[in-house]
């Protein structure tokens, strides 16, 4: 509680430029072990002689929080800014074995006031708190603003950015997990898949740290460095590792589509429907459908229009029953055909929409499967 209170004193006006007593740096820390750490973190450091050596965080939050889950998938999550001592949070991440690289920034006297007033400002309680949106309102986009905005001039970044999406960004982040990348893939939808300009890619730690390297102050005729001196003040003892081995999201959709085969096969020479397995994936599809349906009221924006959706179908939960006891019967329900025409139109989709790994050869067994029932119950 102490640096808490250390940081809301009111600050001097004193602060030398680069060397004085006031120094600012952007954290940028590498990817961790656990699912929301993968992408890696940003903080602010703050040096002086009021709170000493402090981090500024705007990552903070709890799983305790009242329906977490259900508040974070349906994008209502708030996240916290918070303040702790740098040596504090350094031990963090020695533990958790991830590198953190410092950016010293070239700030005059009057730019350390303005940024430390305004996380003064940012850090009373009823503005500590914030909406997070990974993708556009995060806390590496805070810091961020926070830094830019309370500069004498514009920062001007050099202009290279690739022309890639958020969904490719998030890929370059987690391609040994490939769990972890299906589960996010699933929930993406169209939108993820717009190309992204330079600022929309900063919402990424890293690419935020390259921006700052070779970013500009300028004010009328005058420009200079954004950052006076970089360092890398912890050391990676491990990396992110992969959490899906040999058992993948592709490997399962291949064995599904070997029983889709296998089962036809079995089908034809018994001459019978094996109907319990039609009861089982309607019912999973239709599972699977009603978490893409619910995220169509998401408040992420990313989310809502998803593609998936014709393939992993709400509508299965509701007409998989009726549709397997005509199938007993020896009849075809209009909803297997439907189902066809819906999957049909899914991989159409795939024009316009990256889908998660394996969902190509899942519609294909999908399709296969209904497209025997339809033709051997007619």
């Amino acid at each position: 509680m102490l640096i808490l209170a250390l940081f809301c004193r009111p600050i001097s006006a004193r602060c030398s430029d680069n060397s004085g007593p006031y120094k600012i740096s952007l954290l940028t820390c590498g990817p961790g072990q656990e699912v929301y750490s993968l992408y890696g973190h940003t903080a602010i450091r703050v040096q002086s002689p009021e709170t000493g050596d402090i981090v500024v965080n705007y990552g903070m939050f709890s799983f305790k929080q009242k329906n977490f889950i259900l508040r974070f998938v349906f994008g209502l999550t708030d996240y916290q800014m918070g303040v702790m001592p740098f040596d504090v949070f350094m031990e963090e991440y020695r533990e958790e074995g991830r590198w953190v690289e410092q950016q010293q920034l070239n700030l005059d006297s009057v730019e350390c006031r303005r940024i430390i007033a305004a996380l003064m400002k940012n850090y009373e309680p009823e503005n500590r708190t914030y909406r997070y949106n990974y993708f556009y309102d995060n806390c590496t986009t805070r810091a961020r603003d926070i830094l830019i905005n309370n500069l004498n001039g514009k920062v001007s970044f050099i202009d290279n950015h690739k022309d890639t999406s958020y969904r490719e960004m998030i890929h370059s982040m987690n391609e040994s997990h490939r769990w972890a990348r299906f589960g996010n893939d699933l929930l993406l939808g169209v939108k993820a898949d717009f190309k992204t300009n330079n600022e929309q890619q900063q919402f990424l730690p890293e690419h935020l740290m390259k921006d700052f390297d070779h970013a500009k102050i300028v004010s009328g005729n005058n420009e200079r460095n954004l950052v006076s001196g970089k360092m890398q003040i912890l050391s990676a003892q491990s990396d992110s590792g992969s959490e899906s081995g040999w058992f993948t999201p592709m490997l399962c959709a291949i064995i599904f589509a070997l029983c889709v085969l296998i089962i036809i096969l079995v089908e034809r020479t018994k001459h019978k429907t094996l109907w319990l397995f039609d009861l089982v994936w309607m019912l999973a599809d239709g599972l699977a459908g009603l978490i893409l349906f619910v995220m169509i009221f998401s408040q992420h924006p990313t989310v809502s229009v998803n593609l998936q959706i014709l393939l992993l179908n709400p509508l299965s939960i509701f007409f998989g029953l009726k549709a397997v006891w005509k199938l007993r019967k020896g009849q075809v329900h209009w909803y297997l055909k439907a189902h066809a025409v819906c999957i049909v139109a899914f991989l159409f989709g795939a024009i316009s929409q990256s889908y998660a790994e394996g969902m190509i050869v899942l519609a294909l067994s999908l399709l296969v499967r209904e497209l025997y029932l339809i033709k051997s119950h007619e």
